[in-house]
């Protein structure tokens, strides 16, 4: 016997936000591929440039990866200079992450090709649908962190 289960995907939000980003998280690693960068090591560059140096576990929670799997990642990326572990001068047991002079060129290249996915992904909008989307996408993510927030507050 089978279920009969309906839900309306072409008119979810979540639906086309999750596939949209899945695509795009997709075509990002096959861009950088071939440069020997993975998705996972230009998000650590990423964030770290955006908010500079994190805590391990700041950083672990802003990816949304277990503190293991981050820790292998960020071991890696030390080997190849790229990032630091530095004991927080607070807490010797907190371990902050600092990007290192040799992420720069590894940097430049994630933004180029990103650069470039974000004028694939937005072919046959105009400016003006693009600034419109982004901020249509701000109000989308604010009203969800808000709401994780009022949720986190309620437990």
């Amino acid at each position: 016997m089978s279920v009969d289960i309906q839900h309306d995907f072409e008119e979810s939000i979540g639906y086309w936000v999750t596939i949209s980003a899945l695509a795009f998280r997709k075509a990002l690693n096959e861009d950088l591929a071939p440069h020997g960068i993975t998705f996972r090591q230009s998000q650590v560059l990423g964030w770290l440039v955006l908010e500079g140096e994190l805590s391990q576990s700041e950083l672990a929670a802003r990816m949304e990866v277990e503190a293991p799997t981050l820790a292998g990642l960020i071991s890696r990326m030390e080997a190849a200079g790229l990032v630091a572990r530095h004991s927080c001068p607070n807490d010797g047991r907190r371990k902050i992450i600092r990007i290192e002079e040799a992420a720069k060129p590894v940097w430049e290249k994630i933004a180029e090709c990103a650069r470039r996915l974000r004028a694939a992904a937005t072919t046959g909008l105009s400016e003006e649908q693009v600034r419109q989307l982004l901020d249509w996408l701000r109000v989308v993510h604010e009203n969800l962190s808000q709401r994780s927030l009022a949720v986190s507050d309620s437990v």
